[in-house]
């Protein structure tokens, strides 16, 4: 189910044919789902090749932004000092960052070993949420064998809501998890694709801002359930496009996928780590090219303006999408946190 199940459409620009990141062409998502007894939890992967073509390889120009830096991301400080990522990028919980860096360091090892290359240094890419309200977070559930099946399940249609790194996330006090939306841009007579994938774990009830309803108060009434003192969490927005940018301007795309956020209501709390990675899939940066000087097309910075809009539209769906997407969650310890289909009335 998405938020526009509900008779609401977002924003003024086209989505793609699936409305998801994986509207870019080569882009994959992949889950793996970890639901028991003690754990809610998972790991979701994005890969930005075509099957067969491992991004190690063929790099991709990227940037980032960090809108508050309460979080345990890795691989961000090279990725924004070079621009350019060489690996999938992987969403999990807090405690299995470390975990999943190292399952995608032997998968890069494997893909260079097949390749008849060794490997010397690799920069994975992960990031998380905290999902430990509804997970026992400590006993650290996704490991290598997860982060494999992730991607050997990576396609272009993907499930959204709780699945993979969203299973036990929590949006705005109700169930959150893995959201995704696209927009196209025309520039030049030709269609490109603006993708995010969201991974939403942020933001108070009161605050929630669905396409100008507000349905907080009305929802907290019904939960009978105090105020949230504090805005904790976390929300990573990961934004694919096949338009020829720069990473320096894929930096400034990455910006923009805040204004989404706050348009639902977030305000990017003290205690939510709130972090934008965007990627270019228009270039081929070949790790082992032998010219020493690249020539690349790249967008005129005034015509970023659609592309700016794109980045906004397409993360504020993404959230909505997550919200609409989840199911009622009961955790280890017998928490319950309600899904938003449960109060479509309000809308």
């Amino acid at each position: 189910m998405t938020i526009r199940d509900y008779g609401l459409t977002p924003g003024h620009l086209a989505p793609g044919p699936r409305n998801a990141i994986t509207d870019v062409p080569g882009v994959r998502v992949g889950h793996c789902t970890v639901r028991n007894a003690r754990h809610n939890t998972g790991v979701t992967v994005i890969l930005p090749r075509e099957e067969g073509r491992d991004v190690y390889f063929h790099r991709c120009a990227a940037g980032a932004f960090v809108l508050n830096g309460y979080g345990k991301t890795a691989g961000l400080v090279q990725l924004e000092e070079l621009g350019e990522l060489e690996t999938p990028i992987a969403l999990t919980n807090t405690l299995n960052v470390g975990l999943v860096f190292d399952a995608l360091v032997s998968y890069t090892a494997d893909c260079c070993a097949a390749a008849n290359r060794r490997l010397r240094s690799v920069n994975p890419v992960v990031g998380e949420c905290n999902d430990g309200t509804l997970n026992f977070i400590s006993e650290r559930a996704v490991g290598e064998n997860e982060v494999r099946t992730a991607i050997r399940c990576a396609a272009q249609d993907f499930e959204q809501g709780c699945v993979g790194a969203g299973t036990g996330m929590i949006c705005h006090e109700l169930k959150g998890g893995i959201g995704s939306a696209s927009r196209i841009v025309e520039l030049d007579g030709k269609r490109f694709t603006v993708g995010v994938l969201a991974l939403c774990n942020h933001g108070q009830l009161e605050e929630l801002n669905i396409l100008g309803r507000r349905p907080g108060n009305a929802i907290r009434q019904r939960l009978n359930t105090p105020p949230r003192p504090a805005d904790k969490g976390s929300c990573i927005l990961v934004l694919a496009t096949d338009l020829p940018l720069s990473s320096r301007q894929l930096n400034r795309v990455a910006r923009r996928c805040g204004v989404g956020l706050a348009r639902c209501g977030s305000y990017w709390g003290h205690g939510s780590g709130d972090i934008a990675i965007a990627f270019s899939t228009a270039h081929d940066l070949d790790c082992e090219e032998p010219a020493a000087i690249r020539t690349l097309n790249v967008l005129r910075e005034d015509c970023l303006d659609p592309v700016f809009l794109a980045a906004a539209e397409a993360s504020e769906e993404s959230v909505l999408n997550a919200l609409a997407a989840a199911v009622t969650t009961t955790g280890w310890d017998g928490t319950t946190v309600h899904a938003l289909n449960e109060f479509a009335d309000l809308l």
